[in-house]
């Protein structure tokens, strides 16, 4: 008896009722924004990862968990939209039994103001430098100096690099970041591997690998063993730094392969491989715009010139003859027509 009335009074008062279709579209379209804002969040991540090691970009984003193996930071006065922009990646060592770290990879990605290219530049780690309150030293120093011991600060290392960087080049760094080995690995194996173009035979030091001479996929622990090589190569951390170019150059190409960077199922699966390992610095606005305006994302690879090691024997000076062209080259946008006229300084790149 008590149902049966219950019923009657539902039934008496749904004509009341005001329709749920208007409520119900309204809660589905605030949940569909609140999906795509968290997408868009997830896929900046990934792209915060991956940009950082391409030199590309790093997109408006504030992760608020600290990372060991890599952080992304910018200028603190914020990025140019427009005009050239110049990215700074540092490849760092250190490991469990061995905490601290040094900058053995310096990368500065240069974006023209043309959007035709990225230009990689690599700075020796051997470079003799100033560095502010440390004196004269090897440029891989600077990371040290500015991290500290026993455990690395890596954001101090990379701002103490960048200042040293800045003060060498006379360019404006934009945003950087800083690797280490184990997010190389992860990021190369996100991508399904990066093929390089090696122009002669490699051995491993560490692992007794052997990297034959000639175009190859390598893996995320290949890359990292193939990136470690130092001793026994011809011209030692020279060498390093262009297997770094091919590398970089390498994974860019695969990005644009797959379509990385603008497949959001990818990128999600990226920031779930690296995310956790990242940090950013100041949000950077507007790098990146950057990669959709390049014409070609196969790059330029490029050294600083260098002279013989100076009376000490491990550190390399700056070449007194072409080192300061190229520094105007670059502190006034004109790589390519350098690159033109020395065609002999243009690493390769595939």
């Amino acid at each position: 008896m008590i149902e049966d009335d219950l019923r009657a009074a539902f039934a008496r008062h749904e004509t009341l009722t005001p329709p749920a279709g208007p409520l119900r579209s309204a809660i589905d379209r605030l949940a569909a924004a609140r999906r795509r804002r968290r997408l868009r969040l997830r896929a900046g991540g990934a792209a915060l990862a991956l940009l950082g090691v391409l030199g590309i970009g790093v997109p408006q984003l504030t992760p608020d968990r600290v990372a060991e193996d890599a952080t992304l930071l910018a200028d603190p006065a914020g990025p140019a939209s427009t005009g050239a922009l110049n990215v700074l990646l540092l490849g760092v060592d250190g490991a469990a039994e061995r905490p601290y770290r040094l900058a053995d990879s310096v990368l500065l990605v240069h974006i023209p103001a043309d959007r035709s290219r990225p230009y990689l530049v690599s700075l020796p780690r051997d470079l003799a430098v100033a560095i502010p309150g440390h004196g004269p030293d090897k440029l891989n120093a600077a990371f040290l100096y500015g991290a500290g011991e026993p455990r690395p600060d890596l954001k101090r290392g990379y701002e103490l690099t960048r200042r040293v960087v800045a003060d060498l080049t006379g360019v404006r760094v934009d945003a950087g970041a800083v690797l280490t080995y184990p997010v190389l690995r992860r990021l190369t194996d996100e991508v399904d591997g990066v093929e390089v173009c090696l122009p002669r035979e490699v051995r491993s030091a560490h692992t007794e690998r052997v990297f034959p001479s000639g175009c190859q996929r390598l893996d995320g622990a290949a890359s990292v063993d193939l990136l470690r090589q130092r001793r026994g190569l011809p011209e030692g951390g020279l060498d390093r730094d262009r297997h770094a170019q091919l590398f970089a150059a390498g994974l860019i190409r695969r990005a644009g392969e797959q379509g990385v960077l603008t497949n959001p199922v990818r990128l999600s699966a990226l920031v779930d491989t690296v995310g956790a390992e990242l940090v950013a610095g100041l949000a950077v606005v507007d790098l990146l715009k950057v990669l959709a305006d390049l014409k070609s994302v196969d790059p330029v690879g490029l050294s600083l010139p260098v002279g013989p090691p100076d009376d000490l024997g491990w550190r390399l000076p700056p070449d007194p003859k072409e080192a300061p062209a190229f520094l105007a080259a670059l502190r006034e946008d004109r790589l390519a027509q350098w690159a033109a006229q020395h065609p002999d300084r243009v690493n390769r790149t595939r």
